[in-house]
């Protein structure tokens, strides 16, 4: 064999094994393989998941649990973006049928958000399956209220698989969720980011009666609930850590990055028409720019304030797709320098109130005013644009804005399962 083959062998044998090199994290649905299935032995299931619920060798949850032997997987149900994965963000989820298990599969978004008693009539457990990103507006979350809701009335078990936070589990920001603002994108009241994973999330909800629909104006409702614990992860871990493949959730959460990236900018990006957020481009989430924006005027000022954790630099591009498709627009990347360091909420305010500084006629809240509303569903209350929109101060909400953050910390310690 020459040189250059047995050079191409052990590149193919390298690349390989670093394919089926075993993971730091086994997450819930591995775990709860390796235990037999145990609590779904002799169950009809039902079971809410996407292409995100799948095991460390991209395994579909839905294939696992449809082959599990002893289990009936009875029902799937699909939310935002489909079970397999086929719609797109904001579109309508239709009622179906799993063409590779024959399984119906019932929209929860769509005409209905909560399963209705008839969706789950026949179940014995509803199993959840879907990795979260950790802010509050990431509506997978809320689903999972709703569902825990529906359950409960039916007096269905509610069986969490749990996967890690791709924020760790120690970064807490954002006040909570105020009467009024309650909604399918701040259905609790927890901070913007809550530091939990999603069984650690269910355990709190479940607990603290903070289970009040999507409206926030209903009698809270406690499910049976089981959670199965992941294996190997810890409090410091992002997700990058993990040593998982990263499925993305949703089409612009392309990578266990754009979790990091989606709190830092996806607050101010309500405001549609203002600055383009890297939707629509390859970076989305990921920068702030306009076709009017002098790009080094803004990175200049954005520097000046000395953020802690967050580097800023040039960047022009042309949009593929939405309103800025094929112009030529300038602003900013951003690069967390010490994720741990960093405020990535308070930076969607620091880049509105730079953009107040150098264009003082393009103010978002008074642009948008069609958006307030959704600004303040994501916020999680109206004092935030009040205190906020007239001089675009960081400095007039910033106290306000971490107002709760100490006392959730010490509340979510109690549902921790992981150092």
């Amino acid at each position: 064999m020459s040189i250059k083959s047995i050079a191409t062998a052990a590149l193919g044998l390298l690349f390989s094994v670093s394919l089926i090199a075993a993971p730091k994290v086994k997450v819930g649905i591995e775990v709860l393989r390796d235990r037999g299935f145990e609590g779904l032995q002799g169950k009809k299931i039902g079971l809410v998941t996407n292409p995100s619920g799948v095991d460390s060798q991209l395994n579909s949850t839905i294939d696992i649990l449809n082959s599990a032997p002893g289990v009936e997987l009875k029902a799937l149900f699909a939310p935002e973006h489909g079970v397999r994965g086929d719609a797109y963000a904001g579109d309508k989820v239709d009622n179906a049928v799993d063409p590779k298990t024959g399984v119906k599969v019932y929209s929860i978004f769509g005409k209905y958000r909560k399963p209705s008693p008839e969706m789950l009539e026949g179940l014995d457990v509803m199993v959840y399956d879907i990795q979260d990103i950790g802010s509050r507006s990431y509506t997978f979350i809320s689903t999972l209220g709703l569902i825990m809701r529906a359950c409960a009335e039916k007096g269905i078990e509610v069986m969490v698989l749990d996967r890690p936070n791709p924020l760790g589990g120690n970064k807490i920001e954002g006040s909570y969720v105020e009467d009024g603002c309650y909604s399918f994108v701040s259905e609790f009241k927890i901070p913007y980011i809550y530091g939990l994973t999603v069984g650690e999330l269910a355990l709190l909800l479940n607990e603290e009666g903070l289970n009040c629909g999507e409206k926030g104006n209903e009698e809270p409702l406690s499910c049976k609930l089981t959670v199965v614990p992941m294996e190997g992860w810890n409090r410091k871990m992002t997700y990058d850590k993990t040593g998982l493949p990263w499925i993305l959730p949703s089409p612009n959460i392309p990578s266990e990055k754009s979790a990091l990236y989606y709190p830092t900018s996806g607050i101010l990006g309500e405001f549609q028409g203002y600055l383009n957020i890297g939707v629509g481009y390859t970076l989305p989430f990921q920068v702030f720019a306009a076709e009017w924006m002098d790009a080094d005027a803004l990175k200049a000022e954005l520097d000046s304030y000395n953020l802690p954790g967050i580097e800023f630099r040039v960047i022009h591009f042309k949009p593929f797709w939405g309103a800025d498709a094929s112009k030529l627009i300038h602003g900013v990347q951003f690069y967390f320098s010490d994720w741990e360091a960093a405020e990535p909420t308070l930076v969607n305010f620091y880049v509105m109130q730079a953009v107040g500084k150098l264009y003082p006629e393009r103010n978002p809240f008074n642009l948008s005013k069609a958006r307030n509303d959704m600004f303040d569903k994501v916020c999680g209350s109206t004092h935030i644009r009040e205190a906020f929109s007239k001089d675009l101060k960081v400095e007039e909400i910033a106290e306000y804005w971490r107002k709760d953050n100490e006392a959730f910390k010490l509340l979510s310690k109690k549902y921790y399962l992981y150092k």
